[in-house]
């Protein structure tokens, strides 16, 4: 158990019972009580990310508590995930889960137990805020901190990054996200690539609502998820057969014909697709973590609202990469939009120096959020 004591102020505990780990996901909800941008996660999900996904029967994890007089004043999760070591050629700890009050010292205290911990498992480097792999929370808010964050993106105070900062950690990378009106009228590029890249390859729209209830198709999705983003996406880290059943599980039911896009190729496989719910950040807020009593009627209210919008994933199959399909399923979702009185758009988080990102120049744009992956060496 790692414990460490800085001037009889501060406590850092390692969390190794059940009441730990409740106090560990409600830390957050009382940190943030008071700031009107941040939503909070549901407890049920936190429970089962920290305590029973399939990806911690490899990855190793350690949590721990800040103390301050009885009270938790911060948190943080230190993950080791070898499937990305060997991938990468590297010896690399992550942290995530960082969450503290504005104080040096605290934040020190809680940096120091995650690197002593990676530095003892051999590691020479650590970077966060992550999650264990590619499709959870990742990466501190840096800049946007006026704005409601999508529910599967993290929000921070504008202090977290002085204080990591201080202690030494530097810029791996950013994602940037706009905001966009949703357009009445598409580019007359996009339109022209639609049609063209159609008619020249034989593609065609398929149905989303028919895909999830075929589990071979969906086990073809999430295997184009991976090959789609292997060499596109930075840090990027395949899923296992399991946790692609896990991620079905928890995603496929909210998918829908009405919000998302998927092409198929003229044999029937899928060629790309694009993901997109309605916005359900403020009804998280009114759950406050929670699904019961009433939180899940708040949810459902707002899955029937699709006046905001939250592109969530987009992407092709490698052997139709470049070939313009992402004309095809973007206008799919923007007539959809239309229709269901959609007048607002959120894009997902994207690597600042993807060229994919250059697609959004061809609609009125304004910077929305930025988010940063810091590293530091051991």
């Amino acid at each position: 158990m790692y414990i460490l004591e800085l001037e009889d102020m501060y406590k850092v505990k390692e969390v190794s019972s059940r009441r730990d780990v409740k106090e560990f996901i409600r830390f957050p909800d009382r940190l943030y009580r008071n700031c009107p941008q941040y939503v909070p996660a549901l407890h049920s999900v936190e429970r089962k990310n920290l305590t029973r996904l399939s990806t911690l029967s490899y990855c190793e994890r350690k949590m721990w508590l800040l103390e301050q007089d009885g009270n938790i004043v911060g948190r943080i999760c230190g993950m080791i995930n070898p499937r990305y070591n060997e991938r990468y050629g590297t010896r690399r700890a992550r942290f995530g889960w960082f969450d503290v009050i504005n104080d040096r010292q605290a934040a020190d205290m809680l940096l120091n137990t995650a690197e002593s911990w990676a530095g003892e498992h051999g590691m020479t480097d650590i970077h966060g805020p992550l999650f264990y792999n590619t499709l959870g929370k990742q990466g501190m808010l840096v800049d946007g901190f006026q704005n409601i964050p999508p529910f599967n993106c993290l929000y921070n105070y504008p202090y977290y990054q002085d204080l990591v900062e201080a202690h030494g950690y530097r810029k791996e990378c950013d994602w940037i996200q706009y905001e966009l009106d949703t357009p009445r009228v598409l580019p007359e590029k996009t339109e022209r690539l639609a049609d063209l890249v159609a008619a020249r390859y034989g593609l065609k729209l398929g149905s989303i609502d028919k895909l999830k209830k075929d589990p071979e198709l969906v086990r073809h999705f999430f295997d184009l998820y991976n090959r789609s983003f292997s060499e596109k996406v930075h840090n990027f880290i395949p899923f296992t057969p399991q946790e692609m059943d896990e991620e079905a599980a928890s995603t496929m039911p909210f998918l829908s014909d009405r919000t998302s896009s998927v092409v198929l190729d003229k044999d029937g496989g899928i060629a790309g697709f694009g993901i997109a719910f309605p916005s359900i950040s403020k009804a998280l807020q009114k759950a406050h973590g929670h699904l019961f009593p009433f939180g899940w009627v708040h949810l459902l209210h707002a899955l029937k609202d699709c006046s905001t919008m939250d592109l969530m994933l987009n992407g092709a199959a490698p052997e139709w990469q470049g070939k313009g399909v992402s004309a095809i399923y973007y206008r799919d979702i923007a007539r959809k939009a239309a229709e269901i009185g959609n007048t607002t758009v959120i894009t997902n988080p994207q690597i600042e120096t993807n060229s994919a990102i250059n697609l959004w120049n061809s609609y009125e744009k304004r910077p929305f959020m930025r988010r940063r992956c810091y590293i530091r060496e051991l």
